[in-house]
């Protein structure tokens, strides 16, 4: 069976027409050459090339073989550039996996950009999901990396995933910009026990909505919740229409909405983690290119 060295042989000779250019091409010596070639056409069982003392020609089997031959070695060459970008994590598909809330956080469209830049061959799946069904989807391989908001709450999940934190976010409360504490530069929540609060379903943002919990009780009351909201969005109206305060993170700043107003929190613990996840021991280049330019996103952005 031919090889590739007899395919490139064979082209060489055959855009030539001459043994004697194609063996400096080719930088070998002619008697080489011409042996190649004679291989080649015994195993194939044809005549490629009409050779005289003046000239070389191709025959009609050559020409089509000649086609054929810079195909196969083209196909090769494509081969292995794709399995060498693969094994680098230049190339493939990743599923990823982010909370609602880490959409507004500039770490999730940098990482994006810079991956893109990186690797613009790897093929990425968003998809919208919480913090702890993206952990349990990790685990079952329907995903392979996940922006997530909170640590997982089984030891023995967290022995099996890797967490990566990029930020461990501040929260804010969103007040209606006519209420009195509205102009105020900090706040703790002891100062707002007596107020109402609006917030998203637990099922929807699990995380945010125990960290209000959390830190209402640290401060000695528990949250009069009066109306929740699907989307955060819907949320920081219900804000501006004075139903009640919301807890979000300090990145929804970045959502101008008229009548709502945010003032830091000075609790201590009053912060929400950012942190990507994956499987432990996963062994694809793809995750491994992604995480490492998420880490370099990171470090610049907090630079």
């Amino acid at each position: 069976m031919f090889d590739f060295r007899q395919l490139r042989y064979f082209i060489a000779v055959a855009e030539e027409l001459s043994f004697t250019r194609a063996a400096i091409r080719l930088h070998i010596s002619q008697p080489p050459l011409s042996q190649q070639i004679q291989a080649l056409e015994r195993d194939l069982g044809v005549i490629l090339l009409e050779r005289t003392k003046r000239k070389v020609e191709l025959t009609e089997a050559g020409r089509v073989f000649l086609e054929q031959a810079r195909q196969i070695l083209a196909q090769a060459e494509q081969a292995r550039s794709r399995t060498r970008a693969v094994a680098a994590g230049h190339s493939g598909q990743l599923r990823l996996a982010y909370t609602l809330s880490v959409s507004f956080h500039p770490a999730l469209p940098r990482a994006l950009l810079r991956h893109r830049q990186t690797a613009p061959e790897v093929s990425i799946r968003l998809c919208e999901m919480n913090t702890e069904p993206q952990f349990a989807a990790l685990l079952a391989n329907e995903i392979d990396v996940g922006f997530v908001r909170d640590e997982p709450r089984h030891i023995q999940d967290a022995r099996q995933l890797r967490l990566h934190v990029l930020d461990r976010e501040a929260l804010l409360l969103a007040l209606p910009s006519s209420h009195p504490l509205a102009a105020r530069d900090g706040l703790r929540m002891g100062e707002v026990a007596d107020e109402a609060f609006v917030t998203q379903p637990r099922e929807l943002a699990a995380t945010l909505h125990d960290r209000l919990r959390t830190l209402a009780g640290e401060a000695g009351f528990q949250p009069r919740i009066v109306q929740q909201a699907q989307q955060i969005n819907g949320l920081l109206a219900l804000v501006a229409a004075g139903l009640g305060l919301a807890l979000v993170p300090a990145t929804m700043r970045a959502v101008h909405l008229a009548g709502v107003s945010y003032v830091p929190l000075a609790d201590r613990g009053a912060h929400l983690l950012l942190a990507v996840a994956s499987r432990l021991g996963d062994p694809s280049p793809a995750l491994a290119q992604f995480l490492a330019t998420v880490e370099e996103s990171a470090d610049k952005l907090g630079g």
